[in-house]
């Protein structure tokens, strides 16, 4: 009995430095190496700060920027409360949503169609893709808003526009933070007055 207790205790010992802390370190440092970007969150750095990540939505609602899927992450991209907001098509909560964020977007671009993904939630609230359709929906408005050609606007766009993964694997998509973020550097709101 005394030997049993003695061989499962350093056995739980053993096993704990083994796998609780060399495994994990060992994977850590192999990440850090091969995939330096993606063992970091894929962080995209400005003005010598993180402000954001490649694979994680940001909400963005200014008329300037190209809006981001809504998110049902608790009040909205809630990194607390990841997660859909599990209402069936037959939801009320989820019908008068979707209606009024259709109204919304017809709004500023009546007589169109509204892509399914500018009014409907991911499941996880973080999505940060839009398909090019929906990108392509907001080209008015904010050619408008920045004093710009909707032509010069598709030319971006196209920059930003991802292909099947693989040539094979899920649809189209853009990033939406890459894509604001080129847009205020290609287009900023002040060069008219730096042109004064």
């Amino acid at each position: 009995m005394k030997k049993n207790l003695i061989t499962s205790v350093l056995m739980t010992i053993a096993t704990t430095i083994l796998l609780g802390i060399v495994y994990p370190l060992l994977v850590t440092a192999l990440a850090q190496v091969i995939f330096p970007k993606q063992a970091n969150g894929q962080l995209i750095p400005g003005n010598g700060k993180a402000i954001g990540s490649r694979i994680i939505g940001q909400g963005f609602s200014a008329a300037k920027y190209f809006h981001s899927r809504p998110s049902a992450a608790g009040n909205g991209y809630d990194a607390a409360n990841s997660g859909g907001s599990n209402f069936g098509p037959t939801n009320q909560k989820l019908i008068d949503r979707v209606k009024g964020d259709v109204a919304s977007a017809q709004s500023q671009n009546s007589g169109t169609s509204v892509p399914i993904d500018l009014v409907t939630t991911s499941a996880s609230g973080f999505d940060p893709h839009i398909t090019p359709a929906a990108a392509e929906y907001q080209l008015a408005r904010i050619a408008r808003e920045r004093n710009a050609t909707v032509d010069q606007l598709r030319v971006l766009l196209g920059k930003h526009t991802e292909g099947r993964q693989w040539g094979i694997l899920g649809e189209p998509r853009v990033n939406v933070l890459e894509l604001n973020l080129e847009l205020d550097e290609q287009f900023p709101m002040n060069r008219q007055a730096k042109a004064q």
